[in-house]
């Protein structure tokens, strides 16, 4: 159920990011998260996680970047490959490790 949730994060994404972008910087919609449209919230929340310079895109560094620090940290075994039950047990990370 996780790794459902994690995949559907990232799967719907890239086609809300733009009005997620414009919800978070530009419109009453984060002072109102009632308005926001299905997907866009957790949208939010993964631009959010990513966009490390903080200017409302995210650039493929700054997706390559977290998408291998979550790797790193779902590998529990370190062996380099996520197995089934690193999967199962993962966790899908809402706060940037900064704020842990």
């Amino acid at each position: 159920m996780i790794l459902a949730a994690a995949l559907f994060i990232l799967g719907t994404a890239a086609p809300v990011v733009a009005t997620a972008q414009d919800s978070i910087f530009n419109s009453s919609a984060e002072r109102n998260p009632k308005k926001l449209a299905a997907g866009e919230r957790e949208a939010m929340q993964l631009l959010k996680l990513m966009d490390t310079d903080q200017h409302g895109r995210i650039s493929k560094q700054e997706f390559m970047n977290f998408m291998s620090a979550e790797f790193d940290r779902l590998d529990t075994y370190k062996s380099g490959e996520l197995d089934l039950k690193e999967l199962v047990n993962s966790r899908v990370r809402t706060r940037s490790p900064s704020t842990r």
